[in-house]
């Protein structure tokens, strides 16, 4: 049930270290209104408790567009984490 009371249903994409935290690379979730991609990250948190380690470190997309942390997320958004890319 995703309405104005209880929130918009966003999926959440998760990917490399952060998917093997989760144990998957795709999560739906419902979100209260006015929520923010760092909403969506603190309930990640709340629930992977591993994932705090990567807090200052990950990366969002909102609807596949790299965002910030207060970028707004409504029903039906895609909202990517990606951790930080290491290589030589």
């Amino acid at each position: 049930m995703s309405d104005a009371t209880h929130g918009a249903g966003v999926t959440i994409r998760l990917f490399a270290r952060l998917k093997d935290i989760a144990g998957t690379g795709e999560l739906i979730r419902e979100t209260p209104s006015g929520a923010t991609a760092r909403t969506v990250w603190d309930t990640l948190v709340s629930e992977f408790s591993e994932l705090a380690g990567y807090a200052s470190s990950v990366s969002v997309a909102v609807n596949q567009e790299y965002s910030r942390m207060d970028a707004p997320v409504a029903a039906g958004d895609e909202i990517a984490f990606l951790p930080p890319v290491s290589g030589g």
